[in-house]
């Protein structure tokens, strides 16, 4: 098979493409972008405040990724019964997310409220901290905290109505509601981190209640949207009526979703493991951490937005029983991925000097913040064929690999890597940024081999058809 026709798609191909995900990038870019407005906001507070907003939105990161690890495996069956328009298919796995989400919901907001204080000092330490310091981080925290998880509910039905939505291909009702949601966010952020026009100036809190605010704005948004057009969902009809799911399919979710939920879980503890080893080294490595995670995400959109471009355009051809067209549009997807990430791992490495000196921090953290872009930057081309990697292996419900590939080698490699380089070695937190970012070089000896072998490309809902 020649090359162009092994990796590259036609126009149409091209044009389904887009048409899927430039709604995905559009949303996604603009909530980035603001959220790095955010953060220059906050970070005109002072580097206390916006390490103690970083800290907490880490602790809700673990969160995040536990509703995305949940609804994960409901999605895989979701996508699927989409692709043959079994429609009370994807209605019990609808009601199964919901049940997932409020459960899991009540759960975080219970434990952030009880024990933020002590979560918080996790990421403080005395020998690099001084205790004026550690005392100004944590009550900024707690003030912030206290408001943000009023949205940690309404996140995770916003994943479960937006996600489900996506599923059957529709990305545009989820974008507008992101999109409005992103600009309730920034207008309310101006107002009240700063008291413009009237309002009082509440600094963090006034971060954690915009934020807030755009939430609830955003899941009636999509609520609206989808119950409004159920004869394009057709899913929707009549879901409210029961919220019984079939035993035999909530069965066989919770066998495929357990190990995604697991998965994020600890992924996401993982990832918190390596911050807070970075955090140790001083409040400096904490804001300049949250810089350029900010800013990467930012240039991160085509690769998030095509992990669910082969979700849902593989998961469907699976569905559809059309094994060879999902191996063939699999690779077409990781192909531009990976083309496409070298030009935004170049875009990344010639802003890394300029962006942080948007913030109002000292210099020696825009100083840090920018050799971390660099390093970030030079290494998303392995991350982008990671993240598809990981995409595909799900898409077939090969979930217990993908947890083995995923959080378990999280754990063994870079977790355990920032742990000793930080704790046992006085290696400056440069090199230690860069050994645990590429140490994900690894992966690529044990992707490659996983997607060549076809082993993922299975139909998952062939015995649990309604």
């Amino acid at each position: 098979m020649k090359f162009r026709e092994k990796y590259i798609g036609d126009r149409a191909f091209y044009r389904m493409l887009f048409a899927l995900v430039l709604p995905l990038i559009i949303q996604q870019g603009i909530t980035n972008f603001v959220s790095l407005l955010d953060n220059v906001m906050v970070g005109g507070l002072g580097t206390y405040s916006m390490s103690a907003v970083s800290i907490v939105n880490q602790l809700i990161f673990v969160y995040n990724l536990a509703i995305f690890g949940g609804l994960s495996g409901a999605s895989i069956f979701s996508t699927q019964f989409c692709g043959v328009e079994d429609w009370k298919g994807m209605r019990n796995t609808f009601r199964f997310k919901l049940i997932f989400s409020l459960t899991t919901g009540i759960l975080a907001t219970a434990i952030l409220l009880l024990f933020g204080d002590e979560l918080t000092m996790l990421f403080l330490r005395g020998e690099t901290n001084t205790p004026e310091e550690i005392a100004s981080t944590v009550e900024a925290a707690r003030r912030y905290l206290a408001v943000a998880v009023i949205g940690i509910i309404p996140f995770g039905l916003v994943q479960t109505y937006a996600g489900t939505m996506r599923e059957t291909g529709e990305t545009v009702s989820p974008m507008k509601a992101g999109l409005i949601a992103i600009v309730i966010n920034l207008v309310f952020n101006y107002l009240l981190i700063y008291g413009k026009f009237g309002f009082p100036m509440l600094g963090v809190m006034g971060a954690a209640i915009a934020t807030v605010l755009s939430r609830f704005v955003e899941l009636a948004y999509v609520v609206i949207s989808c119950h409004r057009r159920h004869g394009e969902f057709r899913f929707i009809e009549g879901v409210y009526r029961s919220a019984k799911v079939p035993g035999h399919l909530v069965r066989r979710i919770l066998a495929t979703g357990a190990p995604l939920l697991i998965n994020e879980i600890l992924w996401s503890l993982g990832m918190t493991f390596i911050n807070r080893n970075y955090s140790l080294l001083g409040i400096t490595v904490i804001a300049a951490a949250n810089i350029a995670t900010t800013v990467w995400n930012l240039f991160c959109v085509i690769m998030f937005a095509m992990g669910s471009a082969v979700s849902i355009l593989v998961g469907q051809r699976l569905g559809a029983g059309d094994r060879e067209g999902a191996i063939d549009v699999d690779r077409k997807l990781i192909f531009f991925t990976i083309a496409s990430n070298i030009a935004v791992a170049i875009l990344v490495i010639a802003a890394a000097p300029f962006i942080p000196l948007l913030y109002k921090v000292e210099p020696e953290v825009r100083a840090l913040a920018t050799k971390f872009l660099i390093i970030s930057g030079a290494a998303a081309p392995i991350h982008a064929f990671i993240h598809t990697v990981y995409f595909t292996i799900r898409s077939g419900g090969k979930t217990i690999i993908t947890f083995l590939f995923d959080s378990v080698y999280t754990w063994i490699f870079p977790a355990m890597l920032s742990l000793v380089l930080c704790r046992f070695t006085g290696l400056d937190i440069v090199w230690i940024y860069f050994a645990v970012q590429f140490i994900d070089v690894v992966k690529l000896f044990i992707g490659v081999p996983l997607l060549r072998s076809g082993f993922w490309a299975n139909n998952v809902i062939e015995d649990v058809k309604s």
